[in-house]
């Protein structure tokens, strides 16, 4: 008998037809979203699932199903997954690097260049009737080329946005846990920098840093407060690295010129206090979303799966430790 294998959300054709030639496959091609309670009941007779990173898997799902041995996460973060608990029942679990890099790195730029030049406040105020013809102090924005740009988390994305940065003459700074080699910021053009002084100097902060209760609020009215009145930030990495309300009440008072956002506290529910504000771009967390990128996604995930269920080591294996105790 084959094993079983859910996969909670839609997916691609292809990667459905890549798992049954494996797995006995249920899979959710609706795309209804599973309340807890539902997506609990659909994994108790599984060996292993495609997950979306919107579904919680925790101590308490897993009590439940104890045929699980692997857990798929279609998404480079994981923070939906309880690893400890994943690893204290003997469940594998896996993410998706690389293959959203270079996507997120350009959906990056896209945000920068719309914020700084208020391109989607000019849409709207085109698409409003209210554009009766240009002059000179029009919507002024503020130059993307030869700005400092201070990177929070410097990973492959980071790394890869510090390289589209050297094309628009920009200065480079960034934080990470773990500080670069001399030569790997050399060939980067990056220099290091305290979180606090980046904040400082940057004329625009981007962050990438992956979610944690470390990294929780790691931008809240403090941080906010040390940039400068004419800085712009941007989070394409997850929500809940930001204090959102603290974020509304600086972009309500002006205290940083503007923000560009892809992702939110307790998405998809937004802060409404975000929609009446000109000072803000807002994307429903589409950086990794070109149609190639999602499909190597899913790909990846799927070939995760297979390997855990037949008898190999995951390429991108988060918890190695359950595989050396089999």
């Amino acid at each position: 008998m084959k094993p079983r294998v859910l996969v909670s959300r839609e997916v691609f054709d292809e990667t459905l037809e890549m798992l049954a030639e494996h797995f006995e496959v249920e899979s959710n091609q609706a795309d209804l979203k599973h309340t807890p309670e539902q997506l609990a009941a659909a994994l108790a007779d599984k060996d292993g699932a495609l997950v979306s990173t919107s579904d919680r898997i925790d101590g308490a799902l897993l009590d439940r199903c104890p045929r699980l041995k692997v857990v798929a996460n279609v998404g480079v973060g994981y923070n939906n997954l309880d690893l400890p608990a994943l690893t204290a029942h003997g469940v594998m679990a896996t993410n998706t690097p690389d293959v959203l890099t270079n996507s997120v790195a350009d959906y990056t730029f896209g945000l920068i260049i719309a914020t700084c030049r208020r391109l989607t406040e000019g849409e709207h105020f085109l698409r409003a009737g209210e554009w009766k013809g240009s002059h000179l102090k029009q919507m002024l924005g503020v130059d993307v080329h030869g700005a400092t740009l201070g990177i929070l988390g410097f990973g492959r994305i980071g790394q890869t946005v510090a390289r589209r940065a050297s094309g628009f003459d920009m200065k480079i700074l960034y934080h990470n846990r773990t500080r670069l080699k001399p030569a790997e910021e050399a060939q980067l053009g990056a220099h290091y920098r305290g979180k606090h002084d980046l904040l400082r100097e940057a004329d625009i902060v981007v962050l990438l840093t992956p979610y944690s209760a470390e990294s929780h609020h790691t931008i809240g009215a403090a941080e906010i407060a040390l940039m400068k009145p004419s800085a712009v930030l941007i989070n394409v990495a997850r929500g809940g690295i930001v204090d959102d309300a603290a974020l509304i009440e600086a972009l309500k008072a002006k205290r940083i010129l503007a923000a560009g956002l892809d992702v939110y506290e307790n998405e998809p529910a937004l802060n409404p206090g975000f929609l009446p504000l000109k000072n803000v771009v807002l994307s429903p967390h589409l950086a990794s979303a070109s149609e190639p990128t999602r499909k190597a996604m899913a790909a990846t995930a799927a070939r995760n799966c297979i390997a855990a269920l037949t008898g190999g080591e995951p390429p991108n294996l988060l918890n190695p430790e359950v595989q050396r105790k089999r």
